[in-house]
């Protein structure tokens, strides 16, 4: 057995003994070491900025795009926003020991079916490294163990997040191994996790196409499958063009670097000689390129030819794909063929069309007069989420707190025997 390996195992060991430690304790001890934590980011600020700083340098040596670089930093005034996102978990409801159902059964027993915690729960994850602290704090308010996987690209501002968050936690009741870093940051050392089966109760992948494929693909521990944010806004023939512009703007250049910015954009054709023109202007201005069928290149010149790759793509930049259609089931078709089921958006002034759509839309969230920037676990109101998951099992979009948790049934009986 490598080094490596040992040193994993004996990790995962530990997070296994504080997952028991964990589970039994009541929301006040929860709650209070994650204020200890959001105190001890702040405090610990200029330490962790010099960290990530160092990350950087090295992202901008490897000729990382500035969109990416600008996930991967981190500020003093980015970390006090995380600290507060800790504290806003904070004041969330503890899922752990409600009750889902309950009755009593002919027999005089009493039914109960609680939520209790996962157990360990594995991240996997590129870039960002809020998400190590997200992460945390979502794992530690349902009572879970958090085992942390980030990018090597961000090793240097994880590895001083998850000391500062251990220190904060040692002074509390909740086990300061509660929260753990994977140590290495070779491809071994990920395949170690997704294959901690036994350690490890599941397993969360945030990034990337080709990082979520990988772990659901190679992993031997159970799999939430978040997903790619391939995201389109459709402007249907009834939509008031100047709402329509504005939402499409913002759902591709507020934050163009996340996965619910909008990466494709479909007309239809009765709007089009009204909208497109309108729309191309203010993306052109805005600094966006825009990927077009050739009814989209006919109305300018600036439209580049999209290719079948342009439908499929996840840019992540000011880039975005466009078609024109002939109807809303064209639009929904086109979805259906290239989308990636995270987020849908129609604008449209018409009831029936934005019921239809919503009905045939199978995606994990679908707005009507909404940007798609809107599918994020804090603009939902469950506070900082753990991933948005496009899968249909257990658990489908913003993933907060709830969906960190699984069940049991308790049965009450008195001296029951069954015959």
């Amino acid at each position: 057995m490598s080094d490596e390996r040992e040193e994993f195992l004996a990790v995962a060991r530990r997070a296994r003994e504080a997952a028991a430690g964990l589970a039994p304790l009541p929301r006040a001890a929860k709650d209070a070491a994650l204020h200890r934590i959001a105190d001890a980011l702040v405090a610990a600020a200029p330490e962790i900025v010099k960290a990530n700083e160092v990350d950087v340098a090295r992202a901008r040596d490897n000729g990382t795009s500035e969109y990416m670089i600008d996930r991967l930093s981190l500020s003093e005034a980015r970390i006090a926003a995380i600290a507060e996102a800790v504290r806003q978990v904070a004041a969330l409801p503890d899922p752990v020991g409600e009750t889902l159902r309950g009755n009593v059964l002919p027999n005089g027993l009493e039914l109960r079916q609680i939520r209790v915690p996962l157990g360990v729960v594995g991240m996997i994850y590129e870039g960002r490294p809020n998400v190590t602290v997200d992460a945390a704090a979502l794992c530690l308010k349902s009572g879970n163990v958090a085992m942390l996987r980030g990018s090597s690209s961000a090793h240097d501002s994880n590895t001083v997040l998850v000391e500062v968050m251990q220190g904060a936690l040692a002074e509390t009741e909740v086990p300061a191994d509660a929260v753990q870093l994977v140590p290495g940051t070779s491809r071994e050392s990920v395949k170690h996790l997704m294959r901690a089966r036994g350690l490890v109760d599941v397993l969360i992948p945030r990034g990337g196409a080709s990082l979520i494929n990988s772990v659901v693909e190679e992993s031997t521990v159970p799999v939430i499958e978040t997903g790619v944010g391939n995201c389109a806004v459709y402007v249907d023939a009834a939509a008031d063009v100047d709402m329509a512009v504005e939402i499409l703007l913002n759902a591709k250049t507020q934050r163009p670097s996340v996965c619910n910015a909008a990466e494709t954009f479909l007309v239809h054709a009765d709007i089009a000689d009204t909208f497109v023109p309108r729309a191309l202007e203010a993306l052109k201005t805005a600094g966006v390129t825009v990927h077009g069928d050739d009814r989209m290149r006919s109305y300018s010149a600036d439209v580049v030819e999209a290719t079948d790759d342009d439908w499929y793509a996840e840019y992540l930049s000011l880039d975005i794909a466009a078609r024109v259609v002939d109807s809303l089931e064209d639009a929904v078709a086109h979805i259906r063929t290239y989308g990636s089921g995270h987020t849908e958006a129609i604008v449209t002034a018409s009831q029936p069309a934005a019921k239809r759509f919503v009905s045939l839309v199978d995606s994990a969230s679908v707005m009507v007069n909404a940007s798609t920037r809107f599918t994020d676990g804090e603009e939902f109101g469950f506070g900082a989420e753990i991933g948005i998951s496009t899968q249909k099992l257990h658990a489908r979009g913003p993933m907060g707190l709830p969906e960190l948790t699984s069940t049991k049934y308790v049965v009450t009986g008195e001296g029951h025997t069954r015959g």
